[in-house]
């Protein structure tokens, strides 16, 4: 600890302060009669002193105080707490536990800081509470972890235990740590006899009635002139099944089935093959696979005035959507299109209507039902006919006048979620045409772009959505085309352009719910051993919320076994959480009494059962030297904590030093008003004793 002072005016005035002392003690304690000549210096020092410290806080000096504390070493034991260190067995693991705690209460007594962490995403746990029950290896995680909790600790060494196997993120040993990493490799490095479904691959969406692909890797070792079979499974029943015959003593193999989406909804397919004799596990014989089967594509009619790049560019956009079907009609080259024979969700409109407003018996009776709509402008369309067409905006501009502009994204847009960051890429693109006038938004319409006129944006829109009953939007530009090649120029991608343009058609064809009651998940797949969380919203007649309604939510699973719940929500919380659900397909239902009508919620989620850990039991310990090496630590076997708790210690590192500094005014120091009260009152009690008053 030390002191210094830091002077807010001219330390010249200090001379005076103390001058202003002694002059005032010389004049006072002139030769006096009355005491002796010791008795009068002392009164005269005490006068001294006490008027040179009233002066000196005039001056308001500052005081630092500056304290240095050395911090303690850290140690962080991090802990794989995978599924797949059971593979060493409990009594390694128990073993393990006990040396840890005993190293921890020996780098303690040396004046370490040891803390604990593991994969569960916690520190300063109890080893003697942890579960090896985590599906799935981040390592590079788990240190990331350790080093974003202990930043600004004196962390020098972390004690990674592991068997090396990581199933996500990257490799640790390609991250950069300020602390030296020591592993202990645990598990067995020889590979096991063994057969796996290693992965399964099928689209995510498949359509009511058609043929679709499973694809499914298998690999075994140890098992060369073998054969096994391997199935198709849904609920239980074989659907189909193929034989595969291994070659190699360490062999992958391939296997592909056709299966036919008949049943609406998720379907829960199963790969699996035999168990066959001397394999070490059979739990990695097989994986689950979701699909959903759904009742045909949302139908988008595209009609366009006369041939166009932005037409090809919005296909390649909807495209990239497997749940929608396209149908596009040029004008021009067919005046009179069958656009009567779909029910068609959703209409994009070209440049129409046109200056001459032409093909308005077509369109027009498509908008009258309701259709909602995005229009997309061009040199050839018409404003004065699309005012009367549109509730997004009003556009005044007279024919033929344009202007070239580029797009700025409006930050205060928040009905759809786009990253702040990437729609930066928006200001890159180059300039297209959009009509020149003025623009007046309608009711409920809010900008996505804003037209931006060289490097100044100005608040006339480029896009722009209506979020009333409604919904309908417009794209002011032409030149879509430009924008996705530029793109690819800059990032080699077309993503940020075409992601508007989806996200917007997305939001204008999503139907409105008008349930009075609406429960539903808050994903639509959890993994098993998460709970399933409900959210509910319960409504009024006129769309207020409603609380405290008793409602009953029924769960049944692929068996059609029921498991059945009551609750209520309030103000406060809305959801519901169930736990120790099994892996499969749920649907539920759920259903209450509105102002003494029935409502009724139905819908449905997955629980996957997720077999990483289960995939490779074969410990990798190459990973854990070259991260050990990298970082300056040392990598260590399972009984060797002698060895490990030397290198902890011997490992020398700079002390780090924590200052802290206060300051503080003079004047507001206590002690200085009891020295100046205590050299007064000393004065005036020897004045008194002696006669002076």
């Amino acid at each position: 600890m030390k002191f210094d002072f830091l002077f807010q005016s001219s330390p010249w005035f200090i001379p005076l302060c103390l001058l202003a002392g002694g002059l005032y003690a010389f004049v006072l304690y002139q030769k006096n009669t009355n005491w002796s000549k010791s008795q009068n210096y002392l009164m005269s020092a005490f006068r001294f002193v006490s008027v040179s410290l009233l002066c000196l806080l005039l001056l308001n000096f500052l005081i630092r105080q500056i304290t240095q504390t050395v911090q303690k070493k850290t140690v962080v034991v991090a802990l794989d707490n995978s599924q797949s260190m059971l593979v060493a067995g409990q009594k390694n693991l128990t073993d393990l536990v006990a040396n840890l705690t005993k190293l921890k209460e020996e780098l303690k007594a040396e004046e370490y800081n040891v803390s604990f962490a593991s994969l569960d995403d916690e520190t300063n746990q109890e080893l003697e509470n942890l579960k090896f029950n985590k599906k799935t290896t981040d390592l590079s995680g788990l240190l990331s972890g350790v080093k974003n909790a202990f930043e600004g600790e004196n962390l020098t060494d972390v004690l990674l235990i592991s068997d090396g196997i990581a199933n996500q993120g990257v490799s640790p040993a390609s991250n950069s740590f300020n602390f030296a990493v020591h592993t202990i490799g645990l598990g067995d490095t020889i590979p096991k006899k063994d057969i796996a479904v290693k992965s399964v691959y099928a689209n995510k969406v498949a359509y009511l009635g058609n043929k679709f692909p499973v694809q499914a890797d298998v690999s075994a070792f140890g098992f060369a002139g073998k054969s096994t079979n391997v199935y198709l499974k849904q609920g239980g029943k074989v659907l189909e099944k193929q034989t595969l015959i291994f070659k190699q003593n360490d062999d992958l193999k391939t296997v592909t089935f056709n299966t036919t989406a008949n049943q609406i909804g998720v379907q829960h397919l199963v790969v699996e093959t035999d168990v066959l004799g001397g394999e070490f596990s059979g739990r990695n014989n097989h994986q689950d696979l979701y699909v959903e089967v759904i009742d045909g594509k949302e139908k988008i009619l595209l009609l366009a005035l006369a041939p166009h790049p932005d037409i090809k560019a919005l296909k390649s956009i909807i495209e990239k959507n497997e749940n929608y079907e396209l149908d596009i009609k040029v004008l021009t080259e067919n005046p009179n299109p069958d656009v009567a024979s779909k029910p068609y969700d959703l209409l994009i409109l070209h440049q129409l209507p046109d200056y001459f407003n032409t093909y308005a018996n077509i369109f027009k009776p498509i908008i009258d039902k309701g259709t909602p709509t995005m229009f997309v402008l061009g040199n050839q369309s018409g404003t004065s006919y699309l005012n009367q067409l549109n509730q997004v905006m009003q556009i005044s501009s007279q024919a033929g006048q344009n202007d070239k502009v580029t797009g700025a994204y409006n930050q205060a847009f928040k009905s759809l979620n786009f990253e702040t960051e990437k729609m930066q890429l928006i200001n890159k693109l180059p300039q297209i045409s959009v009509p020149f006038g003025e623009f007046k938004l309608l009711p409920n319409s809010e900008v996505i772009l804003y037209q931006k006129v060289g490097s100044v944006q100005t608040q006339k829109p480029l896009f722009v959505v209506n979020t009333g009953a409604k919904k309908s939007a417009i794209f002011t530009g032409e030149g879509l085309w430009a924008w996705r090649l530029e793109e690819y120029q800059l990032t080699d991608k077309q993503e940020v352009v075409d992601d508007v343009v989806l996200k917007v058609l997305q939001f204008i064809s999503a139907k409105d719910d008008k349930r009075k009651l609406r429960v539903y998940p808050i994903n639509t797949e959890f993994l098993l051993g998460e709970k399933v969380v409900f959210e509910t919203e319960i409504y009024n007649a006129i769309y207020e919320k409603l609380y405290n309604l008793p409602i009953k939510l029924e769960i049944k699973d692929e068996k059609g076994i029921a498991r059945n719940f009551s609750y209520s929500t309030s103000p406060d919380n809305t959801k519901f959480e169930i736990s120790s659900l099994p892996a499969g397909v749920y649907r539920y239902r759920a259903s209450t009494t509105v102002l003494g009508k029935a409502e009724l919620s139905v819908g449905e989620f997955v629980i996957k059962d997720v077999q990483l850990e289960n995939l490779n039991l074969t410990a990798d310990f190459d990973g854990l030297r070259q991260l050990s090496t990298k970082t300056g630590g040392k990598f260590f076997k399972n009984n060797q904590f002698e060895e490990i708790k030397k290198a902890i210690l011997n490992h020398k590192v700079p002390e780090k030093i924590d200052a802290t500094e206060d300051l503080k005014e003079m004047i507001n120091l206590r002690w200085i008003f009891f020295v100046i009260l205590a050299l007064l009152t000393a004065e005036w009690v020897m004045r008194k004793y002696l006669g002076g008053y």
